[in-house]
């Protein structure tokens, strides 16, 4: 038996982080589409991690407890990668909400029933969830702690009809209930945390850059502080640290790596987009 590392979306985002935390671990892949993840099995395998794979569909709890069956098989789980998840040009409202907000809280609660003492998580956001603007203090209160079944069922989500608002709603969400979730994960030795990427290359990433707010995005990149997408190793190279004994005092936090194009959006020069984007 091995401590155990669990990947969901084993995207390059994904894999990167895996790899900086997977070595001398069994790495569980799973993936909507199994062929994906067999597919991340060989580069993994021939880099001489162990691994194994699974079909997950985490808009399903069903799925996700198969998943988590299947991983405490082969030893503690130690650590929970999500990065699964899909945008706003690949899905309709209903499947975004029911993969990137109720599958994400679907994850943390069973992760965090078995997640193993001295063990970490980190979920994957995204920028988008910072550019909602505030929400009520009602609003932020019911997404961190509503039973998770009953998530779908609140009126504010329930009134979603434009799916870049729906995918922004759930990306608030995933950063609420990391919170909600740093309690519980601490009393079983440990740590939950969120990253919000900026536009990080990424077949994701691509279909949005093509979609119907590609043009706005390409130009929010050229006007961006950095000037310039970011990298899944650069992503990896957070959560590495997060999930490392170096960060055993954060918990509950989301961490924005966008190359300041947030903080550009609402002070600098991006704030013209708030009309387009």
């Amino acid at each position: 038996m091995k401590d155990v590392v669990v990947l969901v979306g084993t995207g390059s985002i994904g894999q990167a982080i895996a790899r900086r935390v997977g070595a001398g671990k069994h790495v569980v892949l799973g993936d909507l589409k199994l062929e994906a993840a067999h597919a991340a099995a060989q580069i993994f395998e021939s880099a001489g991690f162990e691994t194994s794979t699974i079909a997950v569909d985490i808009s399903s709890r069903e799925s996700i407890l198969k998943l988590v069956e299947h991983a405490q098989s082969f030893g503690a789980v130690k650590n929970l990668i999500n990065a699964a998840g899909v945008s706003p040009s690949q899905a309709p409202v209903a499947a975004i909400l029911k993969v990137d907000l109720y599958g994400t809280a679907v994850l943390l609660e069973e992760f965090g029933k078995v997640i193993a003492d001295g063990g970490s998580g980190v979920i994957i956001s995204s920028q988008s969830g910072h550019r909602l603007g505030a929400l009520t203090a009602e609003q932020d209160f019911q997404l961190a702690p509503t039973p998770t079944e009953e998530l779908l069922d609140l009126p504010f989500i329930k009134a979603i009809t434009d799916t870049l608002k729906a995918y922004q709603y759930s990306k608030r969400c995933n950063v609420l209930r990391v919170m909600g979730q740093a309690t519980p994960w601490g009393k079983r030795g440990a740590t939950i945390n969120s990253i919000s990427p900026g536009i990080i290359i990424t077949p994701l990433a691509a279909d949005e850059l093509k979609g119907p707010r590609g043009e706005g995005y390409r130009n929010m990149l050229k006007a961006s502080p950095a000037g310039r997408v970011g990298t899944p190793d650069e992503v990896g190279d957070l959560a590495e640290f997060l999930m490392s004994s170096r960060g055993r005092f954060i918990s509950g936090a989301d961490f924005l790596i966008d190359g300041g194009t947030t903080a550009s959006y609402f002070f600098g020069d991006l704030q013209y987009l708030k009309t387009t984007h």
